[in-house]
């Protein structure tokens, strides 16, 4: 899920040049983003599939797993965070390639720093721009107006607790997550675990059972309309 406007912001450097994705991380920082580092692809497509970032830096030629490789797998696992793609590779059927692969921007080495700087920052902004709609297989949930679109495009209205529950999960489709981190994250820490079954229960009565899963002796993951 993005990060509110005045929140940390998460962003991940795939970057096989060593001192360029140090160069990289400290300049970052300094501008507020808490930074994660992969110095080559499998690296960070781990990375990519287990955290939760704002933006993703790619560079292209990367060894072993080159970055329109890993930018196509993380699309097909559903990460829908924006990335930009740095490359030494400039030519249009070169760009073209990256933005087919799922790249939402394209820059070229070497680059100007403060144009690096302003384009990440309007991808921070598009995806919590975009944020608000979680897709949800072949539906959608409006995390703001609390409404889930179903596929039939028949429109369902959830309360506030069952659109965060509901949001916590589509944010994260891949992960399990157990009942004390819902209690903590969605019902500010309330006692009992159970309101986690409470509401899963509801959510399943309007959206379907198929719409959160149980994984048997850990929690619940996102399920399907």
């Amino acid at each position: 899920m993005a990060a509110s406007p005045g929140a940390v912001r998460g962003l991940l450097i795939i970057e096989d040049d060593r001192e360029l994705g140090h160069m990289l991380v400290d300049l970052f920082t300094e501008q507020g983003y808490a930074v994660d580092l992969a110095l080559e692809g499998q690296r960070g497509l781990h990375l990519g599939l287990s955290r939760a970032y704002d933006v993703l830096i790619v560079d292209r030629g990367l060894p072993s797993l080159d970055g329109i490789d890993l930018l196509r797998r993380l699309r097909r696992r559903a990460v829908t965070t924006p990335v930009l793609m740095l490359t030494a590779f400039g030519s249009l059927a070169d760009r073209v390639g990256g933005l087919d692969a799922g790249a939402e921007d394209y820059l070229v080495k070497p680059f100007e720093i403060d144009e690096l700087l302003a384009r990440v920052r309007a991808l921070h902004r598009r995806n919590i721009d975009h944020a608000r709609l979680l897709p949800l297989g072949a539906g959608w949930l409006d995390s703001e107006s609390h409404i889930v679109r179903l596929p039939s495009g028949e429109q369902v209205a959830l309360s506030g607790q069952e659109c965060r529950l509901l949001s916590a999960l589509a944010a994260r489709p891949r992960q399990v997550h157990t009942r004390t981190s819902l209690r903590q994250r969605v019902f500010d820490g309330a006692q009992k675990e159970s309101i986690v079954d409470t509401y899963v229960y509801y959510l399943r009565n309007k959206l379907g059972s198929g719409v959160v899963y149980t994984v048997r002796g850990v929690g619940y993951r996102l399920g399907e309309l």
